[in-house]
């Protein structure tokens, strides 16, 4: 019986099916390793840095001339302010005397302190003026027609030549370009002093003399605030032309007038750039060369008397801060900054 199922258990084993021979394991090749780049010889600095190295090395030829041309001379004028300077030999003497500079210039000089109120209503009643002027000169040449930018060029043409010289020989001041007749008469081709002819043409008479004198030194500068609004119309420009075209159509499908799209439209999206307009139209009133208190203080200088001149210059400059710091703050916040 045994037997039989030994016999048995060998014949079952006989009829299994073999076992299907494992398969091979296909092994994929392994990418070429990238070649190491070769390390330079003597340059173990990394890449960034070298790249702020070579920043820094291009920013110091600035750094070095703003340090020596300009700071060193404003920290020497600063200190002269609080001295009386006389011309030694071979260096500039300095005697310290305190504050007394800057109370001569405003209690003993009164030629300094009406310059210096000329100078405050002047700046008052032109900024404004030259402001809305190149406003209103900007959307003018922002406008397609014919020969728009020969129109661009000439309102822009004088900060091209706006050079000593040249105004010096407009204003009728020939004498430093070493011919000194027909000055006068060359400069009367910029004069626009027909104001009397016009109101006695309309049969204007008898008016305050407060009221004529305003219209006459307002039609009389008529060249002059050309002359200083180029920068400004420039900017004014490029600000109409940043404005977005879906602001225009959408002011366009909901009817507004030419009038609410200037207003609502136009005005917020170029405030931002009538407060720098605005800033650097009183900076350039300030240190314009030809008023009064820049006058001064050069006349002063050339007259060897550096100490006096630097302390009525440093108040100049405090002056022109302080109205900056006035003006700013409540203009920022009737400006549009669009996030």
């Amino acid at each position: 019986m045994a037997e039989t199922n030994n016999a048995a258990a060998e014949a079952v084993k006989e009829v299994k099916a073999p076992k299907a021979p494992k398969e091979a394991k296909v092994k994929e090749p392994k990418a070429p390793k990238a070649p190491k780049e070769p390390k330079a010889k003597g340059m173990r600095i990394p890449y960034e840095k070298r790249k702020a190295l070579y920043a820094y090395g291009f920013l110091a030829i600035w750094i070095i001339g703003t340090i020596y041309f300009f700071l060193k001379p404003l920290l020497v004028s600063l200190w002269y302010s609080f001295n009386e300077t006389s011309v030694e030999l071979g260096y500039m003497g300095t005697t310290f005397i305190g504050l007394k500079n800057y109370i001569d210039a405003f209690r003993s000089d009164t030629e300094y302190t009406e310059a210096l109120l000329a100078v405050l209503r002047d700046t008052l009643w032109q900024t404004p003026l030259i402001i809305v002027f190149s406003i209103f000169i900007a959307v003018i040449l922002n406008q397609k027609f014919h020969g728009r930018t020969f129109a661009r060029a000439v309102f822009f043409l004088p900060v091209i030549i706006a050079t000593g010289p040249v105004i010096s020989i407009i204003n009728g001041d020939m004498d430093t370009s070493g011919y000194s007749g027909g000055a006068e008469q060359f400069s009367t081709m910029f004069e626009t002093d027909m104001t009397g002819a016009l109101m006695n043409f309309l049969g204007v008479y008898n008016i305050s003399d407060k009221i004529t004198d305003l219209i006459s030194t307002l039609t009389s500068n008529i060249f002059n605030l050309v002359w200083d609004a180029g920068i400004q119309i420039i900017i004014f420009l490029s600000a109409l032309q940043n404005i977005p075209v879906s602001a225009r159509e959408a002011a366009s499908i909901e009817g507004a007038t030419g009038w609410e799209f200037f207003w609502k439209i136009t005005i917020p999206y170029i405030s931002p750039m009538i407060v720098t307009n605005l800033i650097y139209t009183i900076v350039d009133s300030f240190i314009d060369p030809n008023n009064g208190v820049m006058t001064i203080v050069l006349r002063e200088a050339s007259n060897w008397y550096h100490g006096y001149s630097a302390a009525m210059a440093w108040a100049y400059f405090l002056i022109v801060i302080l109205a900056l710091c006035i003006v700013l703050p409540i203009l920022n916040k009737f400006v549009y900054y669009e996030v």
